[in-house]
């Protein structure tokens, strides 16, 4: 993931740097994924990559963990992985990403952030 943020970082001119404010970021070049006019099949890897990079910050700022989904969770969400908050929630950051690309800007991924139950206060997550 690393590599990724690095070549999107450089390639955009874009701060992706685990904060919740990139959050926003990562709705723009989605945004822009999605004007050009690309189908989601050509862009599904960076769209999976962006979905990972939501849920690295939701480890780092909301107290979020990775989890493999169990068998149901991976038949509702169509994903491997996806992050457990601390009240025990699933969340499916690489999911939220694809529906942004594919409904617009009301399925905004900063929003989700600020809506997240069972996140913790900023100054106790990781």
């Amino acid at each position: 993931m690393a590599e990724f943020v690095r070549r999107v970082t450089a390639r955009n001119r874009l701060p992706l740097d685990y904060s919740v404010a990139s959050l926003r970021v990562v709705d723009r070049i989605t945004d822009g994924l999605r004007g050009a006019g690309a189908e989601q099949g050509r862009v599904a890897r960076e769209l999976f990559w962006l979905g990972a990079y939501v849920g690295e910050v939701l480890v780092r700022r909301a107290g979020a963990e990775w989890v493999n989904f169990d068998r149901g969770q991976r038949e509702l969400f169509g994903q491997a992985v996806g992050v457990r908050m601390p009240d025990g929630r699933v969340w499916n950051p690489i999911g939220k990403v694809a529906k942004r690309f594919v409904a617009g800007p009301e399925e905004s991924v900063q929003q989700m952030y600020f809506l997240l139950h069972g996140r913790v206060p900023m100054k106790a997550a990781r």
